[in-house]
């Protein structure tokens, strides 16, 4: 596998990528992380972000909720807390639970801090689907 990587990445729900990629971005907890073949070895937690790789000229797009990301050995394996693939994102159902984490933050808002915490973050993951979906649409 001369000049590639593997990645693997998976979900809860199940596998979404298990292929040869040339580059891999993910949202790293401390920074976003560009990935080329024969990079060093290391496990680092994801946040929730656009994670992306390249097969050639074609880039793919994947909606993930953080998790955990091992590189060893020119492979890549993603353990993915949830994920959606880009081009599989149904924008009118996310646009719809969109509205309603954010009518969820502005309730929980007046409420306590955890409610409000968990709120926001239902409501980030929607907005991010939003955006990874909006990278198919011309």
């Amino acid at each position: 596998m001369s000049g590639k990587l593997f990645l693997e990445l998976v979900s809860p729900e199940r596998l979404l990528v298990r292929s040869e990629v040339d580059e891999v971005y993910a949202p790293g907890s401390e920074g976003d992380l560009g990935i080329l073949p024969e990079h060093t070895a290391f496990i680092c937690s994801l946040r929730s972000g656009e994670f992306r790789f390249y097969i050639g000229d074609n880039v793919e797009y994947v909606a993930l909720d953080g998790g955990f990301m091992e590189v060893v050995d020119n492979k890549v394996t993603v353990l993915a807390d949830g994920a959606e693939l880009g081009r599989e994102i149904n924008v009118s159902e996310v646009l719809r639970r969109k509205l309603v984490a954010e009518k969820d933050v502005e309730d929980a808002r007046q409420k306590d801090n955890i409610d409000f915490t968990t709120a926001e973050a239902k409501l980030m993951k929607e907005i991010i689907r939003i955006n990874v979906a909006g990278k198919y649409k011309t």
